[in-house]
């Protein structure tokens, strides 16, 4: 929980960096003008350079956090396949931090996006170890399962598949001004997909909070998405609205960060429809999801 709750502020400020074109304020890595990263002297860090070695503080502390958490995963979890995604994890923030300082040193555009990118998959992933860690998922699975067929399931794996896809073009529009037709494209398709969620959760499974109150938070944050995804492009793309830089950074930023809440809602839908599948549905039978899948 601490390490999903530290690396959601990591992104906010990873937006502000770009938002603020920061980026290379710094430029070199690992060190900061030629200081150990950790023994840079607080007075130094003004403007774009306190954005921008922030980032990288923080960064690091998101590390530490996911190192004691592989750790303590391999040495005291029993179930193997959460070790093992306890490690992914910590490829994962490795991967991270080495292309991040890479598009530093190598000032590419493409290692910019890629590390957007990888950044909404570890936030992904830290509040999937959350849930899986949970008390809720330790419990066996409700006996009233889905009764669609799975319906709903593959509606929510399908709906948090484009999320995720439009998170990759975002960070391209961010990056690059390029792609905003695939990301308003993305954006219609999200928009209806969740209205059917919300749609077929209260239609049919109205009686079950575990799936309406995510539900309901995810069609809340799909207006706040909308409203901010407008507010963001009128005050950078035109002259529509001649707002003050530090709003449209501020829009931009909380536009990135939304769109990362919107993927964890429905991740944490996905899980939930997957486990109150009845056993004809699942992908392995029930035993097989107990074993694999329980304390």
């Amino acid at each position: 929980m601490i390490t999903a709750c530290a690396t959601f502020p990591l992104l906010f400020i990873g937006g502000l960096v770009t938002s603020k074109g920061a980026g290379l304020a710094v430029p070199d890595w690992p060190t900061t003008f030629g200081y150990n990263m950790f023994l840079y002297p607080w007075a130094k860090m003004v403007g774009n350079i306190f954005y921008e070695h922030s980032h990288r503080l923080v960064a690091s502390g998101v590390g530490l956090l996911t190192i004691g958490l592989a750790l303590t995963f391999w040495f005291s979890e029993r179930r193997q396949w959460l070790r093992w995604l306890g490690m992914a994890a910590l490829g994962l923030v490795i991967a991270q931090g080495v292309i991040g300082g890479l598009r530093v040193v190598l000032l590419e555009h493409t290692l910019a996006i890629v590390h957007a990118a990888l950044a909404q998959a570890f936030f992904a992933l830290t509040v999937s170890l959350v849930i899986f860690t949970s008390a809720e998922w330790r419990q066996e699975p409700e006996d009233n399962p889905l009764t669609d067929g799975g319906r709903l399931y593959r509606l929510c794996l399908v709906t948090t598949g484009l999320l995720y896809v439009q998170a990759v073009f975002g960070a391209v529009l961010r990056h690059t001004g390029e792609r905003l037709d695939a990301h308003l494209l993305f954006a219609i398709m999200i928009a209806l997909h969740v209205i059917l969620i919300l749609l077929r959760v209260m239609r049919s499974h109205g009686d079950q909070p575990v799936l309406t109150r995510p539900a309901w938070f995810l069609g809340i944050l799909l207006l706040l998405q909308l409203l901010l995804g407008v507010a963001s492009y009128l005050g950078k793309f035109t002259s529509v609205w001649q707002l003050p830089a530090g709003m449209v950074v501020f829009l931009t930023t909380i536009h990135l960060v939304t769109g990362a809440l919107m993927l964890v809602t429905s991740l944490l839908l996905t899980l939930r429809t997957f486990r109150l599948l009845p056993s004809s549905a699942k992908p392995v039978g029930r035993e097989a999801f107990r074993e694999r899948f329980s304390v």
